[in-house]
């Protein structure tokens, strides 16, 4: 019977979680109410209070949760589409554009929620921050593993191709910014071939 009960609130925590996530991709975070959440949700505000103590620990909950998925996604797609590192540090904008095709690309939650809440030291902005920074890692392990000269530098070079070719998506409603963006991480790669 306690093993129900638990399944059925992590079911409701669930069901807040995803129906955030979906309202915040669609409008951002500040212009979303409680009231909103839980409908969409199908829950009451008691029940969303029950598990979350406030809005803003319901968007720590939401891009946690986004957080995990989407970067686990990230990278088994990566390694999926191509055997080795350097070719995979490529199909990196690979993954990136077929994101900027799909139906619920909506721009970098993480950077919307850090537009949002921008204060130094905030809780949400240190998630959002988090999540960049192990996405940097990633790219700079497959960078070490090829053998690339300092990886460190080239994975910050490429996480700025990325962040640009989001924002430039984002604006031109195109995926046309990570074919781009993809080209010029072929020059800063081949530039960090030892020789």
């Amino acid at each position: 019977m306690d093993r129900e009960v638990g399944v059925a609130q992590s079911s409701k925590r669930e069901q807040l979680i995803q129906a955030a996530l979906e309202l915040f991709s669609l409008t951002g975070y500040s212009t979303v109410g409680v009231n909103a959440i839980s409908e969409k949700a199908g829950v009451t505000k008691k029940t969303l209070y029950h598990h979350f103590k406030s809005k803003e620990e319901l968007i720590l909950a939401v891009l946690r949760y986004y957080d995990e998925r989407s970067r686990n996604s990230f990278m088994r797609s990566v390694e999926e589409k191509a055997e080795n590192s350097q070719e995979r540090l490529l199909a990196v904008f690979d993954v990136v554009e077929e994101w900027f095709n799909s139906k619920n690309f909506s721009g970098c939650l993480f950077v919307s929620a850090m537009g949002e809440y921008p204060e130094e030291g905030a809780s949400i902005r240190s998630v959002c921050q988090e999540s960049k920074l192990m996405t940097q890692k990633y790219i700079q392990s497959l960078a070490e593993n090829a053998g690339l000269q300092d990886a460190r530098e080239l994975s910050e070079q490429l996480m700025l191709l990325i962040e640009g070719s989001i924002t430039m998506a984002q604006v031109n409603n195109s995926s046309l910014s990570a074919v781009r963006a993809k080209k010029a991480a072929k020059v800063l790669i081949q530039s960090s071939v030892s020789p």
